[in-house]
């Protein structure tokens, strides 16, 4: 067992989120209240997703409503990341285009089974990592068409689409929200262990077989989340999402 869950552990897991908050307060990165919300908010999820799994793995109608209550908490976790306005919902739709498909072919070709104690943790992880992506690249591409907004109505000046002028300021941003899964992807076994791969070895499968499972999942990742940034990017660039309180023409 990696960790024993005991007091010492508690102590141990509230000093280092008393240090994440102290230190990002001192620095004023502003984000302190956040992190010791966040903190506790994963304690109190993790209990209880803990007690639930328990439960769905063995009735697929609650595995079902398990995995889409997964993803209706990050299509608003994404959406409000992005926006405050009325146009956040729009999140929904880079999330599934990226996860649906994969999942799909996954149970389809038996790959994974459905059942809770396979299904939950893949969903989760392509759903994670979509979550992620859909919001950098999102507020990425509406920073950068805040920030250069000169360019996009000089583009359109010279008879641009509104689509084509955003997409020619939001593209390089919005790619950007990739880095991260690349770089993973490149360095993982000489920088780090993922998740998946740890979690097999301590469950006591060869390194060999974890090794196959993290580069499957990992490759799942990369399918997904580049799904998810092209499509936020042609949601930015047709208007769809944005930040700005008036009704959205819907783009030319």
């Amino acid at each position: 067992m990696l960790l024993t869950v005991d007091v010492t552990f508690g102590v141990v897991l509230a000093l280092l989120l008393a240090v994440a908050a102290t230190v990002v307060a001192l620095a004023h990165l502003g984000r302190a209240r956040e992190i010791l919300v966040a903190g506790l908010r994963a304690a109190a999820q993790l209990a209880a997703v803990s007690l639930v799994i328990g439960l769905v793995v063995r009735h697929v109608p609650l595995l079902l409503a398990f995995v889409l209550l997964m993803y209706a908490v990050a299509v608003r976790t994404a959406g409000r990341r992005i926006t405050r306005n009325g146009t956040w919902w729009w999140a929904s739709l880079p999330i599934a285009a990226g996860v649906l498909p994969v999942v799909s072919v996954l149970l389809l070709t038996g790959l994974v089974p459905l059942k809770g104690i396979a299904l939950v943790p893949v969903a989760g992880i392509l759903i994670g990592g979509s979550l992620t992506v859909t919001v950098l690249a999102g507020r990425r591409a509406l920073d950068e068409l805040a920030l250069r907004h000169g360019e996009v109505e000089a583009g359109m000046a010279l008879g641009l689409l509104d689509r084509d002028a955003r997409l020619e300021v939001a593209r390089g941003p919005a790619a950007d929200a990739l880095l991260p899964g690349l770089d993973q992807t490149r360095t993982v076994g000489l920088v780090t262990l993922p998740g998946a791969f740890v979690g097999m070895l301590l469950g006591g499968a060869s390194p060999l077989l974890a090794g196959a499972v993290q580069l499957f999942v990992l490759v799942a990742l990369m399918a997904v989340q580049a799904v998810a940034a092209a499509v936020v990017l042609e949601l930015v660039a047709r208007g769809r999402l944005h930040r700005d309180e008036r009704v959205p023409s819907g783009g030319r």
